[in-house]
């Protein structure tokens, strides 16, 4: 019973894990982004370049492997077989669970150079939540810290 609990607890840890809000969305604004003024600058989209956003692992799906991977190795043999087993499952279920994570964090992105209409070039990834053409009128919103390239 306390195997099963183990098991559903880190199972539903990894499960959240993957339910984090986007922050390189230019769609999605943090509760603190709100009610501040942003610059905005006007430009045509130049190019556009597929690209991954890869997210800092947590551990989380590393730990959840060695777990689960040791429990399930715990199963094989007796005795001296099953600390073997148990050690063995740990690193298998380790990497892995490190797999899955990095796989699940991994997102597409899009890098977009804009041509300001200053005449100077400016490029920004975020996250490929929008679609955007070479030639596309844009605005690119920043913050000081933040800049979002929008229609």
């Amino acid at each position: 019973m306390k195997n099963v609990l183990l098991v559903t607890g880190l199972a539903g840890a990894l499960v959240l894990s993957g339910c984090a809000v986007q922050p390189n969305s230019a769609n999605v604004y943090q509760a603190r982004q709100t009610m501040g003024e942003q610059s905005v600058r006007m430009g045509v989209v130049e190019s556009i370049r597929n690209v991954v956003i890869g997210s800092p692992q947590s551990g989380v799906g590393t730990l959840g492997g060695a777990a689960l991977g040791g429990l399930a190795g715990n199963t094989v043999g007796q005795g001296n077989g099953s600390i073997a087993g148990a050690i063995g499952g740990a690193i298998v279920g380790g990497l892995i669970g490190q797999q899955v994570e990095k796989n699940m964090s991994n997102k597409p992105g899009l890098e977009i150079t804009v041509k300001l209409d200053n005449g100077s070039l400016t490029a920004i990834t975020q996250d490929a939540d929008e679609q955007f053409n070479v030639g596309d009128r844009v605005r690119l919103l920043s913050n000081g810290r933040t800049t979002r390239v929008t229609h």
